[in-house]
């Protein structure tokens, strides 16, 4: 990448110290009730981010955990402890998506199967879903990609035609949501990050299950802490992955100004559609406002990287999300053989740029600006 012009003024692409600044007296105080309080795991913060967050999925349980991914494979280990799945399995995931949608699927003895993604969203495209489901699949994993809701209510009926479970990885899509629904209250159940950088993100690692299931919940709490749910006592070969106090506090705090967030991310996002024109580069798909998060602001440029070593040059820093689709990956080579040529189109062309809360008017424009002067020539 090009360095930085002289005297120009780096622009990250994301400033959590900014972002959280806004509310580091409501942070110090709910660290400081942690502290003091001299309990710090499976105590009551927990329990009161648990049910704070449940009622704004619009869901009767969530069960926070050590993170992300050990949500998506707690899940779908608890359906296989249940019958519902078993080893072998196949599961219908999405192509382009970060790696953990296959890690969590490929941990628990399952199949996944990668399905090409609608070009104009990213998102999974229920006609190829319907066309991949076989004699092994079990379940659909549909991933709300960079904070933009999946087609659920078609994903759905597809699931309930075909008798499959239906699981959402909502780790990008905190508080989007769909005809008053919101991301984690579609599916069988869906699963969450609070990595710092995600539109809820905690000041450390973190996690959580939802889902209206009472006895998948139970067994997710169950599983998450030993296999045990009365203490020395373990009725499964569980893991250790739980949400600790103190993250579990400082969510709380997040999740009340979560809301807001959303719509100032909403301004950028808007600013940037209608600022950036450029015959070369690519914008979102138009999208209904509500089912959009913007966790990420994703273009597509077919010059991707002379357009990222432009942007480098004038001091703006971009990010590529993902560089190497999972089947490409080394860990995955009984994929390689897949041509999905969609999704690898994507991964060559995708870019994001800067996008935070806290994002100064002076800085979307630095970004407009620097995009719209981007050299026609190649």
């Amino acid at each position: 990448m090009k360095a930085a012009s002289a005297g120009a003024p780096a622009l990250p692409f994301l400033d959590l110290r900014q972002a959280n600044a806004r509310y580091a007296d409501e942070l110090k105080r709910a660290a400081a009730r942690v502290i003091d309080s001299g309990r710090y795991v499976l105590g009551e913060e927990l329990e009161a981010f648990e049910d704070e967050f449940a009622r704004y999925c619009g869901v009767a349980h969530a069960i926070g955990v050590g993170n992300g991914l050990d949500a998506l494979a707690l899940i779908l280990r608890a359906y296989r402890d249940l019958g519902a799945l078993a080893e072998g399995d196949e599961v219908i995931v999405p192509a382009n998506t970060f790696i953990a949608t296959f890690l969590a699927i490929s941990q628990n003895g399952l199949v996944p199967v990668p399905v090409e993604p609608d070009p104009a969203d990213f998102n999974l495209d229920p006609r190829r879903v319907e066309a991949a489901i076989g004699a092994r699949t079990r379940a659909i994993v549909a991933v709300h990609l960079y904070g933009q809701l999946a087609p659920m209510p078609a994903l759905a009926a597809l699931a309930r035609r075909h008798g499959l479970l239906l699981i959402e990885d909502a780790a990008q899509a905190h508080g989007a949501a769909c005809d008053g629904r919101k991301a984690g209250a579609f599916g069988d159940a869906a699963a969450f990050s609070f990595f710092p950088t995600k539109n809820l993100g905690a000041l450390g690692d973190g996690g959580a299950a939802t889902t209206a299931d009472a006895a998948l919940a139970q067994r997710i709490r169950a599983l998450r802490n030993y296999g045990s749910q009365v203490k020395y006592r373990h009725l499964y070969q569980g893991v250790n992955s739980r949400l600790d106090e103190l993250q579990a506090a400082l969510l709380r705090v997040k999740l009340a100004h979560l809301d807001e967030e959303i719509a100032l991310r909403r301004e950028v996002a808007a600013r940037y559609r209608a600022g950036i024109v450029h015959r070369r580069i690519e914008l979102p798909a138009a999208v209904r406002e509500q089912s959009h998060v913007w966790h990420l602001f994703v273009l597509r440029c077919a010059r991707r990287d002379a357009l990222a070593d432009h942007l480098a040059g004038q001091g703006i820093q971009t990010q590529v999300h993902y560089p190497v689709p999972a089947h490409r990956q080394p860990a995955y080579p009984q994929l390689h053989a897949l041509r999905l040529t969609v999704t690898e189109r994507l991964h060559e062309q995708i870019l994001s740029l800067p996008l935070w809360p806290t994002m100064d008017a002076a800085s979307v424009e630095r970004v407009i600006a620097a995009c719209r002067s981007f050299a026609e020539a190649p």
